[in-house]
């Protein structure tokens, strides 16, 4: 099992922006896109851009094809949700395989779904789920639906608490506001935390989460990290282990959309602490590990895709610790949803906007 850092408590820590420490241009790849929500790279140069709408979109020599790929499972496009993650296997070269993440269902009974596909470069074919979250929830917010590949062939899905239903994030018999982990079959890894334990979900890795928009695995020091959304503030990263109570909603820093409070506490004994906090809330979106040669005093950083803010974040970390945050790309007013490193180090973003871009960081 990952474990992330077992005793890795920094509490709170706001943090200010500090001036650049790289010189870079922006590069516009992609545009035209309707609410992209996640970039993906195949190992032959091709770019994937999932739609939120449902429609998957290939990036070819620098040209967005005009048809999207077909075979995209049918999804629930509306408010937040919709089609999500795209995420290849790591042995995509080979078997074609990839994982796509979306809202199944309609707006009074909806879950969110993980399915296996095969891409032959312009279809999908054998999709198959391979997850689906307990209990069905209505409405059409905080569905979730980040992914990530861990070393051991795993699978994590970062869930939300389905904003109205805010008390299912302390139960173990509901998938909201939690991290899941399985097998990339879909079965369940023996080592999961709660595996036979009654009325446990056996799925669930993490739970006490709000909303999960960002995961990341750090190799260097085998951390998991989070990041998700707070009501009015309290958006926050945390180091993710197994079996873990994160707080929500019996811990926050933030209040209600009312002004109302929703705890009077920031911190509860048996519920972990965040690695930092952002009040007012930015809306974390995509998050990335700066691991490449184009900015090579980027490497080690987090970056944090901002809706609310509309920038993007860069994180230093010493010794798994945020130093302080540069912000980036907020003089051009586009919310950033995604944030991924590309080949070669560049750097990669997608503006959560009805005619979305995709950009490119490149050293000037």
């Amino acid at each position: 099992m990952i474990r992330g850092l077992g005793a890795f408590v920094l509490g709170v820590l706001l943090v200010a922006a500090v001036p650049a420490q790289a010189e870079f241009r922006v590069e516009t790849v992609a545009e035209g896109l309707e609410h992209p929500w996640s970039i993906a790279f195949l190992p032959d140069g091709r770019m994937l851009v999932t739609e939120r709408p449902g429609r998957l979109r290939v990036i070819e020599n620098g040209v967005l094809r005009e048809a999207p790929v077909e075979g995209v499972p049918e999804v629930f496009d509306s408010g937040q949700s919709g089609l999500l993650e795209v995420l290849p296997a790591p042995d995509f070269a080979r078997s074609g395989v990839l994982f796509l993440s979306f809202v199944h269902g309609d707006k009074n009974a909806n879950h969110t779904r993980i399915v296996r596909a095969r891409f032959d470069g312009e279809r999908l074919s054998d999709v198959q789920p391979i997850f689906t979250t307990h209990p069905s929830k209505s409405g059409d917010a905080h569905a979730g639906g980040r992914l990530l590949l861990l070393p051991d062939g795993t699978l994590m899905m970062g869930l939300g608490d389905g904003f109205f239903f805010r008390e299912e994030s302390q139960k173990l018999d509901s998938h909201m506001g939690t991290i899941v982990r399985i097998h990339t079959d879909g079965s369940v890894p023996k080592d999961n935390p709660f595996v036979g334990r009654t009325g446990a979900l056996p799925e669930i890795y993490s739970y006490g989460h709000r909303h999960v928009q960002g995961l990341v695995y750090d190799a260097a020091r085998q951390r998991i990290y989070a990041h998700e959304h707070g009501p009015r503030g309290g958006d926050e990263l945390n180091v993710i282990t197994p079996g873990t109570n994160y707080g929500w909603p019996l811990v926050s820093f933030g209040r209600d959309y009312s002004r109302a409070l929703i705890t009077p506490f920031t911190r509860m004994t048996g519920m972990e602490q965040p690695v930092l906090q952002w009040t007012p809330s930015i809306a974390p979106a995509g998050l990335a590990l700066y691991e490449g040669e184009a900015f090579p005093g980027w490497n080690g950083n987090l970056f944090v895709a901002a809706l609310a803010e509309k920038s993007l974040r860069r994180i230093p970390m010493a010794g798994g610790a945020p130093g302080a945050q540069e912000i980036l790309l907020d003089d051009r007013g586009e919310r950033i949803r995604d944030v991924r490193v590309g080949p070669g180090g560049a750097v990669y973003v997608l503006t959560d906007e009805s005619d979305g871009r995709v950009l490119r960081l490149v050293p000037n």
